[in-house]
Order: C-alpha cells, then structure tokens, then sequence
C-alpha cells in the first residue's frame, strides 16, 4: 500500500506531475548543514516508449535499476562528470522519471554558494548545479524512498507559479522520436531558470504569485 507521499508521484500522467513539481521546496540535510530551495524547472521521462529515457526500448542495467522502483525513489545518476536528480514515478517496474533541472535557493544558501564556488543564478540553473549546490557528491541516496532520505521535496512547502511554460527537453537527441516533444516545464521569468535571458528575467517576484 502506497502512503500519500507516494500517491503524489503516481496515478496520473508524468507531465502533470512534472508540472505541479514546480515551486515545491527541496531540502537535503547533508553532512555540513541543511541546503534547499524552490523547484522552477522540471522535465518528464515517460520510460520504455521515450526515445529519450534511459529505459528506452526496454534497456535495463544495475545503473539504472532504482528508474524501475516505488513512485517517490531517489534515481541518482552521472553524466559528464555531474551528478543528477531524478524522481522516480508511476507504478513499481514503469520505468517513468521527472529530471529537476533548477532550483531557487532558500535555505542555507551561504552553503550552496560555497559548494559551487558561484554566486547567482550559477549556482543552481542546471540539473548537475543543483546537486553539487545542495552538497551530493556521489550516489549513495540513489534508490533510496524520498519519504525517509535526507534529500526529498517537501509536497507541503511550495510557492504558486504565475505561469508555467512548456517547451522540448534540454540535452536529449533531437533527431529521436521523442527529442522535440514539450516535456519542459518551467517558471516563466524565474532567473535560475537554465538559460533563461536577461530580459526576460523577473527580477522582481521571481514568477511566483503574490
């Protein structure tokens, strides 16, 4: 039986739950100290039939196998060097994951400047940022329940976008069948956005409502 941490990650389509991840707080309570922020860029993996997952066409390996776990697991993996942070969703054995790409910084934001050795919007625009900001170093929360981890995202903590935009994944291959499809979700105007630009940053409330 699924408790109702876990019902949020399930029972419905991936790229809603991407999108209602957006302005929910995540925290890690690492070994110096608690770091988190706000979720304000999310993408959706929709498993076996996305071009663009790691369990397309079926492929399953020891790397990849906490994808295939319980909805609200921690998927850890590298890529190029940097850590990423995957959130596990749907049902045991559907391999179907969303990506935080960003994060606005909240709590022990000294802390993350100093992991990352930046200040601004660079240290948390990106999905490998994000991780090496919050303090994760290697993959030892990989396969673990968000519900009992030191790194979860707190479902009862959130900010309100004031509107959300939907564009095709960053890094994936475009020329796969899946590589172009809106499965993006960010806050319009939020300046740790990825590659969000000058003018279109609002510097003001963030993209959040009032």
């Amino acid at each position: 039986m699924l408790s109702a941490y876990q019902q949020f990650f399930t029972g419905r389509p991936t790229t809603e739950i991407a999108r209602d991840l957006l302005g929910r707080f995540v925290r890690y309570d690492g070994p110096d100290g608690m770091t988190g922020g706000y979720i304000v860029e999310t993408e959706a993996y929709l498993g076996e039939n996305d071009s663009a997952s790691h369990a397309f066409n079926g492929r399953r390996t020891g790397y990849s196998e906490s994808l295939y776990g319980q909805p609200g697991d921690i998927y850890l993996y590298q890529i190029r060097g940097h850590y990423c942070f995957d959130i596990v969703v749907q049902d045991e054995d559907e391999p179907q994951g969303i990506l935080l790409r960003a994060i606005e910084p909240a709590v022990g934001v000294d802390l993350m400047t100093a992991h990352r050795k930046m200040t601004g919007v660079n240290v948390t625009n990106g999905p490998g940022k994000l991780v090496q900001a919050l303090g994760i170093h290697s993959r030892d929360l990989d396969g673990q329940p968000m519900e009992s981890s030191p790194l979860r995202v707190e479902l009862d903590r959130a900010k309100i976008p004031r509107e959300i935009i939907t564009s095709a994944r960053i890094g994936v291959n475009m020329r796969g069948k899946d590589g172009a499809k809106p499965q993006r979700f960010t806050v319009a105007g939020n300046p740790y956005v990825s590659g969000m630009r000058k003018r279109e940053m609002d510097l003001n409330k963030h993209g959040w409502k009032d």
